[in-house]
């Protein structure tokens, strides 16, 4: 599973991060995105847990799923 954020729907409301701060982070710019060390890649397996609780938690829903 690979994840990513839509930067144009993302609201910058942080609630990402504070559910899986070492996935996500809020940027320069105020808007949310994956970590620079994991993305791009798979989500790890230890990992997916918290971060499908992160994509589930997004009000504006701009964490997404890429596809495989």
């Amino acid at each position: 599973m690979k994840v990513n954020v839509n930067k144009d729907v993302c609201i910058g409301c942080g609630a990402c991060q504070q559910i899986s701060d070492d996935y996500f982070v809020l940027g320069d710019d105020g808007y949310a995105e994956v970590n620079e060390k994991d993305r791009g890649k798979e989500v790890p397996k230890e990992k997916e847990d918290v971060v499908i609780d992160a994509l589930e938690s997004c009000p504006v829903e701009a964490i997404y799923k890429e596809e495989e």
